[in-house]
Formats: C-alpha cells, sequence, structure tokens
C-alpha cells in the first residue's frame, strides 16, 4: 500500500491526516465524519461556525454545487482549477459542521497533484484547513508538521507544498475576494 493509498483509507474510515497542499500544511477528514470534523476542530482550536474548505480531485466532485450557478459563473469557477483558488459555492448537501452559518461551501481543486490523487483515492472531496492551531501561522514544511502533529493525527502524509505563497484564496460565487489576494 502506497502512503497515499494509506492516506485515503484512514480518511474513509473516519481519521484524521495532516498533508501538503499548494502554499500549506493542512489538516484533512471525510466531511460526512462529524466525530473526525469535530477531532479536528478541536485540534485546531477553531469553531465549526467558520465553516470549512473542501479539496476536490476534479471540477465534477463539485457539480452539486456548481449547477446553482449561471454557466458564465461556471465556466469563471472551472477555469481557475486546478488551482490556488477557492470558491463558496452555494450548497445543501453537506452538514452544518462543514459549512458553519454560511449557506455556500468553500470548494477548491488544488494545484496540487498529491492532494487531488488524495481525494480521487477516497472516492470523495475532503476537508481540508491548515494546519495550525488557531492564532499560530500555517505549517509549510513537511518536518514542522511531523515535529508538531506526529501522535495528534492519525497520519503524515509525505510530500511538500507546490512552493504557493500561504493559504489560497477564497472568493464568493460572484467572485469577490475574501481571503488573500489575486
Amino acid at each position: 500500500m502506497t502512503p497515499e493509498q494509506q492516506a485515503a483509507r484512514i480518511l474513509v474510515d473516519g481519521g484524521l491526516i495532516a498533508h501538503a497542499t499548494e502554499g500549506v500544511w493542512g489538516f484533512a477528514c471525510d466531511p460526512l465524519c462529524e466525530q473526525a470534523t469535530f477531532r479536528l476542530l478541536e485540534i485546531k482550536g477553531r469553531s465549526w461556525e467558520k465553516g470549512l474548505l473542501l479539496l476536490g480531485g476534479d471540477a465534477s466532485d463539485f457539480k452539486d454545487q456548481l449547477a446553482e450557478l449561471p454557466q458564465c459563473r461556471i465556466d469563471r469557477v472551472t477555469k481557475s482549477w486546478p488551482g490556488h483558488n477557492t470558491w463558496v459555492l452555494p450548497d445543501t448537501r453537506y452538514p452544518r459542521w462543514v459549512r458553519g452559518i454560511h449557506t455556500g461551501v468553500a470548494c477548491r481543486v488544488p494545484d496540487h497533484d498529491q492532494a487531488r490523487r488524495l481525494a480521487r483515492l477516497c472516492g470523495f472531496p475532503f476537508i481540508s484547513t491548515s494546519l495550525n492551531r488557531a492564532g499560530r501561522a500555517p505549517i509549510t514544511r513537511q518536518a514542522d508538521a511531523q515535529v508538531q502533529f506526529a501522535g495528534v493525527v492519525d497520519f503524515i502524509l509525505p510530500g511538500e507544498t507546490s512552493g504557493y505563497s500561504g493559504p489560497s484564496v477564497i472568493r464568493d460565487s460572484q467572485g469577490e475576494i475574501l481571503r488573500g489576494t489575486s
């Protein structure tokens, strides 16, 4: 079993892993597993109300959310993927602990081959939020992930970031920037 297959199995079984993304490392879990999600939030020290981000293997993972948009917006979103672009899309599928107090869910098809492969191996988009405790800088190196979170998460997937600087840009479905710069 490859490390990616092992990580996917842990996610499918309701576990929590650490993994690399484009610019930072992330915590990951199954968005439909309430216990795993609240374990992640407890370790991170983050309120469920803020909402969480989902990473998918390709745009088709978010077909239900995209279907709620006019074609011109669908085109804009899908042309930005894979990429360092997260979009808050209309949603009724995911539970409140994923959406938080919002009516949409943050979705991204990352510009990170390993993260996309992981989503494909799982068979679903997974929660991914920066690997840090609330109020601290996100982790950008595997060695730091090992020091701070070995024994806290169920698995640390060996990998590297894609070289981007920091977390992804987050936009609402209209294209307005909510976090970061374009």
